[in-house]
């Protein structure tokens, strides 16, 4: 029997290696393209490591357009997008995860439904909504929704915090604390593994968002590098190099961050019941 299940573990691992090596290969591909010149970028045979290294790519490419402009603003409204998803989900979740109130159930029910409806059905009445406010072409319709809690992420934390015993609520209340104590001194110093997930989803979705900043901004010292990268797409379409380079600086801290907090992204989605 040891010997089956140590065959059967080496055939698995051989499959998640082989599935992992594909995963990988745009990836490889992007970093491999972003260090030749666009001739060799298309040679055939392929060419799988760079000779030279042309690490000048980089340079160019940032220098060429305002990068550095646009990851200052990206990072301004991450950061910002990032405190608005944490405080306004978790304030959210701990509402209906632990204190009674009127219509609960249904209100509960209606955020469940929001989650249903795709992104594009309320992008025009969003838009117009702004546009009354005379809001367009500022940060604010990017920002200030997430800090009324995402539906998701609301939910999400809902379902750690109703695994947390009630009694540890008790206990505070009968030292005479009040709700606020006991959010901020019992559930939240419990809830570091979600929290750290809605943080992960929060910085992807709003690092990579693209449709957002299009819709809602319009002038370039304004704009973020999806839309710089989408912008040096148009002006360098047949510099490929610099385009793989350019991306390849957009998408590093995106992986980066993942590779850094994946051992609580596990963690989190384990506790909060949404395994499998």
């Amino acid at each position: 029997m040891r010997k089956t299940r140590l065959i059967s573990q080496i055939i698995v691992y051989t499959l998640l290696l082989v599935g992992a090596c594909f995963c990988l290969l745009p990836l490889f591909w992007l970093v491999r393209s972003s260090l030749m010149t666009s001739m060799q970028i298309f040679e055939m045979p392929p060419r799988w490591i760079p000779s030279p290294f042309r690490w000048e790519n980089y340079v160019e490419a940032l220098t060429t357009i305002d990068f550095f402009r646009f990851f200052r603003n990206t990072v301004t409204i991450t950061l910002l997008c990032l405190m608005g998803a944490l405080i306004g989900s978790s304030l959210g979740a701990y509402s209906y995860a632990r204190l009674n109130w009127p219509g609960k159930r249904f209100f509960f029910g209606l955020l469940l439904a929001s989650m249903m409806l795709p992104s594009a059905v309320t992008l025009i009445p969003t838009f117009i909504g702004w546009k009354f406010a005379g809001l367009i072409n500022t940060y604010v319709p990017l920002i200030l929704p997430i800090w009324f809690g995402s539906a998701f992420d609301i939910f999400l934390l809902r379902q750690f915090y109703a695994s947390i015993p009630r009694d540890l609520d008790e206990a505070a209340y009968v030292d005479g604390a009040g709700p606020w104590t006991v959010f901020s001194r019992v559930i939240i110093p419990l809830s570091k593994p979600p929290l750290i997930v809605i943080g992960l989803f929060s910085f992807m979705n709003t690092w990579n968002d693209f449709m957002g900043p299009l819709v809602y901004l319009n002038e370039e010292k304004k704009f973020t590098v999806a839309l710089g990268l989408q912008m040096f797409q148009s002006l360098h379409s047949a510099q490929w190099h610099l385009l793989m380079a350019a991306s390849t600086v957009v998408i590093l801290p995106v992986i980066v961050v993942f590779f850094i907090g994946q051992r609580y992204f596990i963690e989190g989605i384990a506790l909060t019941g949404m395994k499998g």
